[in-house]
């Protein structure tokens, strides 16, 4: 059996923290893969989002690109997503560009993110807009099945976003 760390790691966030979740995810990620676990097999097979889709939403959230992150939402929409995944997602990487911010030393290379990546988002982000957009996409997420549809709710918390911005 081969396995790609990244896969794993997928695998192991998708269990929840339940050994035998995970273990089950990954039988299931063994017969899906021909005897192979790897990334791109796993995120089908989980149903997970391709995380460059949430990086260009964070760029246009960071370039306040109202049209562009319409644009990108409206591309995230042609594969039918889960916006709690979605929403989980980009609080993920929130939290990990807030963790470079505050201590940039201690960035560690877990395959999950380009560290380099981190670094950009981590210069390109004021820490309290940062801040904001994590706590708006987290009480989006908790309010997503209250909106009248999935991307409704989703396309508000990312408006959100923008619309209350700390002044420069």
């Amino acid at each position: 059996i081969v396995g790609e760390t990244a896969a794993l790691q997928l695998i192991a966030r998708a269990g929840d923290g339940s050994m035998r979740d995970a273990l089950s995810l990954l039988d299931q990620a063994i017969a899906f893969g021909s005897g192979r676990v790897e990334t791109a097999a796993v995120s089908t097979m989980l149903g997970s989002i391709d995380r460059r889709q949430v990086m260009r939403l964070l760029e246009a959230l960071a370039a306040n690109d109202a049209p562009g992150l319409l644009c990108q939402i409206a591309e995230l929409d042609e594969n039918a997503p889960d916006y709690a995944v979605v929403l989980a997602e980009l609080l993920s990487l929130l939290q990990r560009v807030a963790l470079t911010q505050a201590a940039p030393d201690v960035l560690t290379d877990d395959e999950v993110m380009d560290p380099a990546e981190l670094r950009r988002f981590a210069e390109m982000l004021p820490p309290e807009e940062v801040q904001l957009f994590y706590q708006i996409a987290l009480l989006g997420r908790r309010d997503l099945p209250l909106a009248p549809d999935p991307r409704g709710g989703f396309e508000m918390a990312l408006l959100r976003m923008l619309c209350f911005r700390p002044a420069a």
